[in-house]
């Protein structure tokens, strides 16, 4: 390729980001004194002028070889240069997209930015492409956005760590946008860059970027700088740590809330990377100091700085320093920082520790468990399983259970949900005696509540109770109401219901389910929703399974064929449903005698849908029947001429899956 062959991008952008330096310089291939960049203005259509131009030139050249008699030679340097060109032609294309007018075509550009570093080489990525980037921020946020998260795995491309800091820059540009998603992915990408640098890039870049991010003029470098402390902590010795320790006060005694904010969230981390000694002396008072903000904002971010400072401090260090906020914090005036303390309530008492939680938490929590705001009350009563291992037997009957007990009937209905979800984690605590004396009423009246939510989760963790007061004394004081809510208006219920009667008829036994519950599972294949219908057919499987063959033979299967006969063909298709889904829990010699039959009576039904389900439901059959030497005959003598003659079907639905089901015959 001619040394003076260029490549050039095209400049479609509006933005006027690019400095007057990158206007009017080319990209100069194969010439190594060459200081042009290749991030240049010109015309869309100059690149692909300047390409077919080359390419003429190469075709003239070969004819006048061709005539000079020095083909063989020329061709060969011509080629070369061919190739070459072809190789280059791509990168100068990516060149181009990154000015284009269009977003896409830009963001592709910054996605394939170690492509084109990689064609340039680290020294004039370096010079010229970071520099460029680095002028170019004033773009669509979703481009910023992805040249934040490119730099940060751009250390190679640069030349390694030894040249990791000139990457900074642009970070340090994007650090500072308004955009906070931009900013935290820069920031993240600082994070990672700094990994690799050594003293004195530390010394010389990455202190000096905090400290102008700290001492930035707009907020938004200041709230960026407060996610690098902890980072740049692990990088710093004893001296530049009081530095750092300095420089992030500044940041809590910010003027603006967004900024205190922001050291709030960065607090925690950045002080288990001190020594302890120095977070008590320098920065406790401060962290005080924020538990105490005029901005509810930053006080509830203040918690979990609190719960990280206790991995820091030993528990009566916790309790000295700690434990005073704390308890303003579970006080507060605003409902959020009582809410945050309520979500890491279990946490901060296995952080305090048994006797401190027993001696300074308890009254805390019951406050909170009573407050006026539903949200502190539903977080609160979610963390009240784990609040009563900690705390003795006679505390959660003395103080715990009252509270429960008035929620029972709390106004507010997510509030009795919460109840309802979470009072049976209290069983395993309290005891056998103790649940059957205290918790079996709450659960009763939880079960006749009028939010279906309630009754849904009271059902749904039943089996916790079971463990620990036994499947009688359950089915005892609560199968009447569970019998009245398998009759529940709300479909969600019921289903719970459903799915809950294997387990009752596994602890219950043939007798006492055949009396109590089996007339519910056979009238939930009569329901109106689908749902409920399909689920009672499971749930027959599931009994079949857990009773045998015959109970099923005798008992089940009867009724459900009688169901065949109803003039509602809905009925008649459940029946087919129900039939198909038990035949797989059942012996041949059942399905050949009980199922089958009602199967091929149903094939001349005057419904489509319910003839063409007979083919489903035979094709679920067949397979058993051949599996068996008594019964595989019947799929040829019986099965497949009534699969041939629905095959001639008039419904073209009936005749599909019927062909599908001769498959198996």
């Amino acid at each position: 390729m001619d040394a003076n062959q260029t490549f050039t991008g095209t400049s479609g952008m509006d933005h006027n980001d690019a400095p007057p330096s990158y206007t009017t310089n080319t990209l100069t291939q194969n010439d190594s004194n060459s200081s042009n960049s290749p991030f240049t203005a010109r015309g869309n259509n100059e690149m692909d002028v300047t390409y077919s131009h080359q390419q003429d030139q190469v075709a003239a050249q070969d004819t006048m070889d061709f005539e000079n008699g020095n083909n063989d030679s020329n061709n060969a340097n011509d080629m070369d240069a061919m190739l070459d060109d072809q190789e280059l032609y791509p990168i100068a294309i990516l060149v181009d997209e990154l000015k284009n007018d269009d977003v896409q075509l830009r963001l592709n550009a910054i996605r394939n930015l170690g492509t084109i570093a990689m064609a340039l080489g680290p020294q004039r990525t370096r010079d010229e492409l970071i520099p460029f980037l680095n002028d170019s921020i004033d773009d669509e946020d979703e481009i910023l956005l992805a040249v934040a998260e490119e730099l940060g795995n751009f250390t190679e491309f640069v030349g390694g760590p030894e040249f990791a800091h000139t990457l900074l820059r642009p970070l340090e540009n994007l650090s500072a946008v308004e955009e906070i998603l931009v900013r935290e992915k820069a920031v993240e990408s600082i994070s990672k860059i700094i990994t690799v640098f050594n003293d004195d890039q530390v010394e010389h870049h990455l202190l000096p970027l905090l400290t102008r991010l700290t001492n930035g003029e707009w907020f938004t470098s200041r709230t960026s700088a407060t996610g690098l402390f902890s980072s740049v902590c692990e990088k710093c010795n004893a001296g530049r740590k009081a530095e750092l320790q300095s420089l992030f006060i500044q940041l809590i005694q910010d003027d603006t809330p967004m900024v205190r904010r922001a050291a709030a969230k960065a607090l925690g981390n950045f002080a288990k990377k001190l020594d302890k000694t120095d977070y008590l002396s320098n920065l406790l008072p401060f962290f005080i100091k924020l538990t105490k903000d005029d901005q509810d904002t930053v006080r509830l971010l203040t918690v979990e700085d609190l719960l990280q400072a206790t991995t820091i401090l030993t528990i009566e260090e916790s309790k000295q320093h700690l434990l005073p906020s704390l308890k303003s914090l579970g006080q507060d005036n605003s409902w959020r920082v009582r809410f945050m303390v309520a979500t890491h309530f279990a946490e901060l008492c296995e952080a305090f520790g048994v006797s401190v939680t027993r001696e300074e938490l308890v009254d805390l929590f019951v406050a909170l468990i009573k407050d006026s705001e539903g949200e502190v009350k539903v977080m609160t009563i979610g963390q009240a399983p784990a609040f009563a291992k900690i705390i003795d037997e006679t505390t959660v009957v003395d103080k715990l259970l009252p509270c429960i007990k008035d929620l029972v009937i709390d106004t507010n209905q997510n509030v009795r949900a919460a109840v309802a979800a979470n009072i049976s984690g209290l069983s395993p605590i309290l005891g056998k005696d103790m649940t059957i004396e205290y918790l079996l009423p709450l659960f009763l009246q939880l079960l006749r509540d009028d939010f279906p939510d309630v009754r849904l989760n009271i059902i749904s963790k039943m089996e916790s109770v079971n463990q620990v007061i036994g499947v009688d004394r359950l089915s005892l004081s609560l199968l009447p109401a569970i019998v009245e809510l398998a009759e529940d208006k709300q479909w969600r219920v019921r289903l719970a219901i459903i799915e809950y009667i294997p387990f009752l008829a596994s602890q219950l036994g043939v007798a006492f389910f055949d009396e109590r519950l089996l007339h519910l599972c056979i009238s939930w294949l009569g329901d109106t929703v689908f749902s409920i219908r399909d689920a009672a057919t499971t749930n027959l499987k599931q009994l079949v399974e857990i009773f045998g063959c015959n109970w099923a033979n005798s008992t089940v299967i009867p009724q459900v064929k009688a169901m065949a006969r109803n003039e509602n063909y809905l009925y008649r298709m459940t029946t087919l449903f129900a039939l198909s889904t038990m035949s797989v829990s059942l012996s041949p010699e059942v399905i050949r005698d009980s199922i089958l039959p009602t199967v091929l009576e149903l094939a001349d039904d005057p419904i489509p849908n319910v003839r063409f389900n007979v083919a489903k439901s035979l094709q679920v059959i067949t397979p058993l029947l051949r599996n068996d030497p008594a019964t595989e005959n019947l799929a040829l003598s019986q099965v497949k001429p009534a699969l041939e003659k629905m095959n001639d079907d008039a419904d073209m639905d009936v005749r599909w899956f019927a062909e599908k089901a001769l498959l198996t015959v």
